[in-house]
């Protein structure tokens, strides 16, 4: 919490310093430099959404005394920059952005160093002729390898910084219980069918459906092996597809990774809201079925199975490197509400993959997912990176302009399709970060870019990461 307090703070300085400086003058004498500096975040040659909030940035080298931003927009310009921090505004921001939808924004800087001004090569950000969702929500989290004292579910306005949080487990602190807060999930991106769960002792589902609230204690039914998680929404009925699985978690003292989350145990399970009724979705007891999820016309799930020869703890920990996730998927009768049988859709296992927490684009032409060498829990291998199947085509791209060299996980579409979220690790490699990126109507996803925040080193103060992040059309109520 005094980490957040401390950014909240220090965001409040620079955005008071930023609005007493003015637009700055463009240098008059400089050097002609053949490159740009380092930018955090780096937003050059990205394309934004037509409405998203103003995306702030620095020159990332400390010996630069100070920077100026020249800004070419739709035959005007302006200057930005405060030290090394180019900070735009969102009241000026508004008017370049609306200026330039469908066009370029053409952006030069000036740094200065040691006295003497460089002007650096132009970089452009364009604005596509596509919104945004105007709300994204999210888990914040601390290391859970340290602690897991707070975790909040918050959303955060992407047309400006509003950040409001929805949930936290402080109420059950002052109980003495700590509990898990996870798997916030919507109904076609509307807030008014949700859920999130609540672990531990005295937990249960927090159900919000036709905008009323209520908490299930317990929605494991006879013959599940747990409460379920991982839900899906139907898109049109009240039906909500879970996996219930029986989860461990293995420790590393000298591995990057840090953490290996796994399922001894795993199969999917259908809930009838209104009948309060769970069903097991049949499956071998040797197949580890998770992470359903509904294509937009609801007649098809797909997910992820792995194949293991012993379902036990100790084979796990000696395996965990074995693990390969298939993709699968399963079709569906709305009428009986009953499932078909399996379908191999990507073979990983063939390639020494694995695949997991597979999403359908709104259009249903394209299912991305999350990739790594094994396992199905892999925000902390370095080797995660999101992948994008083409259900005609079955051609899968492994989109290098989204990726990074660390880990990438939790992708999830726009409700238009235009921008696909995910979680990456890219900035030091510990904290997971929201990141975007533009997917155009040709299937071409488009370098990703950097949730954008009041200040540029928001992501270097706040000691905890970003996971699931969902997109709304509308923000969360506060339950009744």
């Amino acid at each position: 919490m005094m980490s957040r307090i401390c950014y909240i703070l220090t965001v409040l300085v620079f955005l008071l310093a930023s609005c007493a400086g003015g637009h700055p003058d463009v240098p008059q004498k400089y050097v002609e430099g053949s490159s740009l500096p380092l930018l955090y975040p780096d937003y050059t040659d990205v394309v934004l959404p037509s409405n998203i909030a103003s995306p702030t940035f620095m020159v990332d080298d400390k010996s630069v005394e100070e920077v100026v931003a020249e800004v070419n927009y739709d035959g005007k310009t302006e200057t930005f920059g405060r030290g090394r921090k180019v900070i735009i505004g969102q009241k000026d921001w508004n008017v370049i952005r609306d200026a330039s939808i469908g066009q370029s924004i053409e952006v030069t800087l000036y740094t200065l160093k040691s006295g003497a001004w460089t002007k650096h090569p132009a970089f452009s950000i364009s604005i596509a002729e596509d919104d945004i969702d105007p709300w994204v929500s999210y888990r914040l989290i601390e290391p859970s390898y340290v602690t897991y004292n707070l975790i909040e579910l918050s959303q955060r306005s992407l047309t400006d910084y509003e950040e409001i949080t929805f949930a936290d487990n402080r109420a059950t602190r002052l109980t003495g219980q700590t509990q898990c807060l996870n798997c916030h999930s919507y109904q076609n991106y509307k807030t008014d069918n949700m859920l999130y769960h609540v672990r531990g002792k005295g937990g249960g589902t927090m159900l919000k459906y036709k905008g009323n609230s209520r908490l299930m204690t317990e929605l494991k039914q006879e013959g599940m092996i747990s409460n379920p998680v991982y839900p899906s929404w139907h898109p049109t009925l009240p039906l909500i597809a879970f996996s219930a699985n029986k989860t461990g978690q293995l420790f590393h003292t000298q591995d990057p990774a840090k953490v290996e989350v796994q399922d001894t145990e795993s199969h999917l399970a259908l809930y009838d809201i209104e009948k309060d009724l769970m069903i097991a979705i049949d499956a071998d007891s040797t197949d580890l079925e998770t992470f359903p999820t509904w294509t937009p016309d609801g007649k098809r799930i797909y997910y992820t199975s792995a194949h293991v020869e012993e379902n036990t703890q100790l084979w796990m920990t000696e395996h965990y490197k074995d693990l390969h996730y298939d993709l699968y998927y399963r079709d569906f009768s709305e009428d009986s509400h009953s499932f078909g049988s399996r379908n191999l859709v990507l073979n990983m296992s063939k390639q020494g993959k694995s695949a997991t927490l597979p999403r359908v684009s709104p259009d249903g032409k394209y299912l991305a997912f999350a990739s790594g060498e094994f396992g199905c829990f892999h925000i902390w291998h370095r080797d995660a990176d999101i992948n994008v199947l083409n259900l005609e085509s079955m051609i899968v791209d492994t989109v290098p302009a989204v990726n990074s060299t660390l880990a990438e996980s939790y992708p999830t579409w726009s409700s238009n399709g235009r921008w696909l979220f995910f979680a990456s690790r890219r900035e030091d490699g510990n904290y997971s970060r929201i990141y975007i990126s533009y997917f155009d109507r040709e299937g071409k996803a488009h370098k990703a870019f950097a949730l954008p925040q009041p200040d540029p080193e928001y992501g270097r103060l706040l000691m905890r990461s970003y996971n699931r992040p969902e997109p709304m059309t509308e923000p969360v109520e506060l339950f009744k």
